[in-house]
């Protein structure tokens, strides 16, 4: 207590609470502001950041970190960050949904910042490229389609990309257009108005306009992660047509073709598409000849 008998101020005063950031910022759509100062912009990216890389570590091998975006798709860095353990990570398939979600929450946050404080420079440029990467990793189109299309017509216009990063970023509008939008014509379009020159997307696009599944399935298999995903959002109707086309044509088919044909196992078409063929062996009798 004080020399005079009152109560110490030190006291009295409460301790700040440890707010998590990702909670303490809010939306700019809802009125929050504090995400329109270029300081607090750069330090929530080092935290969306720091916190994607605590994701990544507690997947140790590359097949579980694939295997985990897979299970969730949401339908320069410091090279001497420390990474948390991954014994520290939460594991459960519930807690990497809700670790992603509280990504995909904040890079929207600041996506919101960003285009509200108008601005456009070197980090609002970086901080879009990883935005709209990870949500394609994602395959969140709600997450990457605007921040894509805010990147190449409003930024790019003003601060340019490097030719190596409108390249990229041109190619997956147009995959996304071609493949989650199934509109061939705005595909086209998109791709003469950038300046696209990319062979794989050629050959995409007239996989998809030809219905050629079988040069689709050789395509994904040869692309990057990225295209990869946005080429899923066209794998269903590339597989049924795939299917159709097998039906009307074989009588019997071999097991290990039809499943390269259509780039699923057999136990997945039998039981997600409904086939109604026979297995007989290592050979898959769609129909029977009639008797004569």
């Amino acid at each position: 207590m004080s020399a005079k008998g009152g109560r110490n101020p030190s006291w009295s005063r409460l301790k700040p609470a440890n707010q998590d950031i990702f909670e303490e910022m809010g939306l700019r759509s809802k009125g929050d502001a504090q995400l329109l100062d270029y300081k607090t912009q750069e330090r929530f990216y080092e935290k969306i950041v720091e916190r994607y890389k605590v994701f990544c570590s507690s997947a140790v091998r590359g097949d579980e970190l694939h295997r985990r975006l897979a299970q969730l798709d949401l339908s320069k860095e410091n090279e001497n960050e420390v990474i948390p353990k991954a014994s520290d990570l939460p594991n459960s398939k519930a807690d990497v949904s809700n670790e992603l979600d509280a990504i995909t929450m904040g890079m929207r946050k600041l996506r919101e910042g960003i285009v509200a404080s108008k601005r456009v420079d070197d980090f609002s440029i970086q901080a879009y490229i990883f935005c709209i990467r990870l949500s394609i990793l994602l395959k969140h189109w709600e997450s990457y389609h605007p921040a894509m299309r805010h990147l190449l017509q409003v930024m790019h216009p003003v601060h340019p990309l490097s030719n190596t990063e409108l390249q990229e970023f041109a190619g997956y509008q147009v995959l996304d257009f071609a493949c989650r939008q199934r509109d061939l014509a705005k595909a086209f379009s998109v791709k003469l108005q950038l300046g696209l020159r990319d062979t794989t997307v050629d050959s995409l696009l007239r996989a998809i306009a030809h219905d050629n599944y079988f040069l689709f399935w050789r395509i994904k298999r040869g692309v990057d992660g990225h295209k990869a995903k946005i080429m899923e959002f066209a794998e269903d109707e590339m597989k049924l047509h795939a299917l159709k086309s097998i039906g009307k044509t074989y009588l019997t088919i071999d097991l290990a073709s039809l499943e390269q044909l259509t780039d699923t196992p057999w136990a997945s078409l039998a039981k997600n598409y409904g086939v109604g063929w026979q297995l007989e062996g290592t050979k898959v009798v769609i129909r029977k000849p009639k008797a004569r």
